[in-house]
């Protein structure tokens, strides 16, 4: 029966400079040339990954956290948040002073014209700060916004039932619709394909991928994961400047135990 493997972005395919070891992608062509799907799952948006998805020859891909899901560069499921939440936690940032960024599958645009926060965060990821445009959810679907705190959360967490805020980074929570999650978008690409969860492993290192490393048939967490993320894994790898991926892959079955490693 044919297999397929999850991939997280940063943490697990790229390492803290954003650097792709060249064991994992060496390691990836291997699965595809044995026959194994492979496929990214990110909380980050279809633009933000476009050249990872060239380099590594995958066109399947869960992005916003389970809230877009492409199979074979075909749109599967897509679930937008309520225009009218996102309306209504604006209003209670505007009274915080915190910042927004609302992303779609384009692009991503912010409420705040400059923020130590959102340029700190997304500086993480080698992104620019975002043009500024506050209505930019209105008329638009909107996957995923990042709200910008460190404090007052309650707030939120308290009056926004219908949203689910998942941590990513000292200075940002990632907002999606309420139970949306990369395993949310994983069953829908794999209903697609018919295959059974069994035959389904995914690789991650954060917070926000929990629920996929539960739901799938094996979870491997990556050395430099979150301590509670290791606790919900199947499978404990090294770290990912470790080749940690290569090594996962290997205790799995799913890759040869001669596969070297690229130095």
């Amino acid at each position: 029966m044919r297999k397929i493997v999850f991939f997280d972005i940063d943490g697990t395919l790229l390492d803290e400079e954003k650097n792709l070891p060249a064991s994992a992608k060496e390691a990836i062509h291997t699965l595809q040339k044995n026959g194994i799907y492979t496929a990214i799952a990110t909380g980050r948006a279809p633009f933000m990954i476009s050249s990872l998805l060239e380099e590594l020859n995958i066109d399947s891909y869960v992005c916003f956290n389970g809230q877009y899901v492409v199979f074979e560069n075909k749109l599967i499921y897509a679930n937008p948040i309520n225009t009218g939440i996102l309306e209504s936690i604006q209003q209670t940032a505007d009274k915080h002073g915190h910042a927004l960024v609302y992303m779609n599958e384009l692009t991503l645009k912010t409420n705040t014209k400059h923020n130590d926060r959102i340029q700190k965060s997304l500086g993480t990821l080698k992104m620019a700060y975002p043009q500024y445009d506050p209505e930019f959810f209105i008329d638009r679907d909107i996957y995923q916004a990042l709200l910008f705190t460190k404090e007052n959360e309650a707030d939120y967490l308290s009056n926004f039932d219908d949203v689910s805020f998942i941590r990513w980074h000292e200075y940002s929570l990632d907002i999606v619709p309420k139970g949306g999650s990369k395993a949310r978008g994983i069953e829908e690409l794999i209903g697609r394909l018919g295959m059974d969860m069994n035959e389904v492993y995914a690789f991650g290192d954060g917070l926000n991928d929990i629920e996929m490393l539960q739901e799938v048939g094996t979870g491997v967490a990556m050395g430099n994961a979150h301590d509670i993320v290791k606790e919900h894994a199947d499978i404990v790898t090294t770290n990912v400047e470790h080749d940690g991926l290569v090594k996962g892959l290997k205790e799995v079955g799913l890759l040869a135990g001669s596969f070297e490693t690229i130095e």
